[in-house]
This record gives C-alpha cells, structure tokens and sequence, in this order.
C-alpha cells in the first residue's frame, strides 16, 4: 500500500490545506488510533475525501494531533502533495 503521510497540529478552528500535484487523490485526515486502522487495513474513520482540484481544504472537529494522508485508492499515477495548516 503507497501512501504520503505527514503529521499536523490543529487549534481550534484551523483548516488543513493539501496542494496536489500529479492526479486527483483521496485526501484523509485521522487521528491516530484510525490511522493505525488504515494501515493495517482495517476500518477506520476519517475526515475529507477524493479530490479531483487542488488544493483540499479540510477541517478537523476539533484541535489536535492529526495525521494527513494522501492515497490514489489503489489506481495507479503518481501524486506529490505539500500539507499546510490555516486559519
């Protein structure tokens, strides 16, 4: 399983911001139990979605450690991404 992952920290009202680059791609945001899940192929829960424009804008519920993901859902392609937080 391919996969880009980066680590964030949210306050309270902050927004994810994912530029892509290459093709569209499913861009989640989880905590860590869920991505633990999702690596292990197990189901989980998360935030966002496939996106087809750049850039994704997610927000999480609430402030704290998330980890982002970017994956092609198992088509092939090659994708680069760059993960800011906003406010």
């Amino acid at each position: 399983m391919k996969f880009l992952h980066y680590e964030v920290t949210t306050e309270t009202g902050d927004a994810i911001l994912v530029s892509l680059s290459g093709t569209e791609a499913n861009v989640m945001v989880m905590d860590d139990s869920n991505f633990r899940s999702y690596r292990s192929r197990s189901s989980f829960k998360y935030f966002g979605g496939h996106y087809k424009k750049s850039p994704a804008v997610v927000r999480p519920p609430n402030s704290g450690h998330w980890n982002v993901v970017v994956d092609l859902g198992g088509y092939a392609g090659k994708i680069e991404a760059s993960v800011q937080v906003i406010q």
